[in-house]
């Protein structure tokens, strides 16, 4: 990749199907590995935490290791310190060519006629999956599925769901992602072992960003995206775009005079997402959710306040998710979403 790429483009990280190496989360892998191991494995797991701290690579480690390793009690099992599985293992070569008979994966799909990612996961795929555990595992092991993310369920997805949770066959397991128990049924909740997630430690997001784009963690441009990125490497990741970490940096100033606010600085702001490719807007994104995120858990704070940010979250990322979906002007998204907060956060 050259210098200019490297400094212009948002990089994208492998997909999680790919990836091998998790940064961070050791307690996590153990919760999950000496369940396996003890015989009383849950049957379905609630992965959570912010967007880009690795759940999602945390579940298709998971699931590579019980479709390589089918038998708790076999020595590979057993004696496994984690649940690393390499990159040339057949279960992992066919899983990062999705391949596996074994695996199922529900994800938001592209809408043939529009070309775009859709808003939910269907509702059809996830009946899929009742077929899919109702059937012989091809390779006479364990049958994994993984919703990512469960909070792309809507209400019909979620209730199809809820019927492979509440039947669920032998060595059958569920690994649901997701960014927000709030949007989750408390039925499927109550189904589930939770799994919490927690923003990675500044060193291990520059560690997994420094593999994702082939230079060392210690790399100036790399600290810099990593300590701004409160965890997430995928935030990370977007914050090496040349003008992603001003853009940032803006977006916070204006937050920081909530509930104040100022109209010509938000009209600049609306500019500079005007017509912009994807990466700027999930920028404008993240950083909104990443402050939103800090307020939700500092605590105690005023319950009224805490729930009109919890409704302010769910309105503009719902609105985000629209502007996305339908091309729609970014602009009338900075000022909804401002007003929001700047009421929300009036006394």
């Amino acid at each position: 990749m050259s210098e200019a790429a490297q400094q212009n483009d948002a990089i994208e990280p492998r997909s999680p199907r790919e990836t091998t190496a998790l940064y961070g989360h050791r307690e996590a892998e153990k919760a999950i590995l000496e369940a396996y191991r003890s015989g009383r494995f849950a049957h379905a797991w609630l992965l959570v935490g912010a967007r880009g701290v690795g759940k999602a690579t945390l579940a298709y480690r998971t699931a590579r290791f019980l479709l390589a390793h089918p038998d708790p009690g076999a020595p590979e099992a057993r004696n496994a310190m984690s649940l690393h599985v390499t990159a040339d293992h057949p279960v992992a070569r066919r899983i990062a060519a999705q391949a596996h008979g074994d695996l199922l994966v529900l994800e938001r799909t592209i809408n043939e006629k529009t070309g775009k990612l859709r808003q939910d996961i269907q509702v059809d795929d996830v009946r899929r999956s009742v077929t899919f555990f109702g059937s012989t595992p091809a390779e006479g092991g364990w049958r994994v599925a993984i919703v990512d993310a469960v909070d792309e369920l809507n209400s019909e997805g979620a209730n199809a769901l809820l019927k492979v949770l509440e039947e669920p066959p032998l060595r059958a397991l569920l690994l649901l992602v997701s960014h927000s128990t709030g949007r989750i049924l408390p039925t499927i909740r109550s189904r589930c072992r939770l799994l919490s997630l927690r923003p990675l430690a500044d060193d291990d997001v520059a560690r997994a960003v420094g593999a994702a784009v082939g230079r060392d963690a210690s790399d100036a441009q790399i600290r810099a995206a990593a300590d701004a990125a409160e965890g997430s490497v995928r935030r990370a990741l977007a914050l090496l775009d040349r003008d992603a970490l001003e853009l940032r940096d803006s977006i916070l100033a204006q937050l920081a005079r909530l509930p104040s606010l100022d109209p010509r600085a938000l009209h600049a702001l609306g500019d500079r997402l005007y017509g912009t490719e994807p990466a700027t807007l999930a920028a404008f994104v993240d950083t909104v959710n990443g402050w939103l995120a800090s307020r939700l858990e500092r605590g105690p704070q005023q319950a009224a306040i805490l729930n009109r940010l919890a409704a302010t979250w769910e309105m503009f990322n719902r609105a985000a998710r629209d502007v996305e979906a339908f091309n729609l002007d970014r602009k009338p998204l900075v000022f909804n979403v401002f007003g929001w907060l700047a009421e929300a956060c009036r006394g």
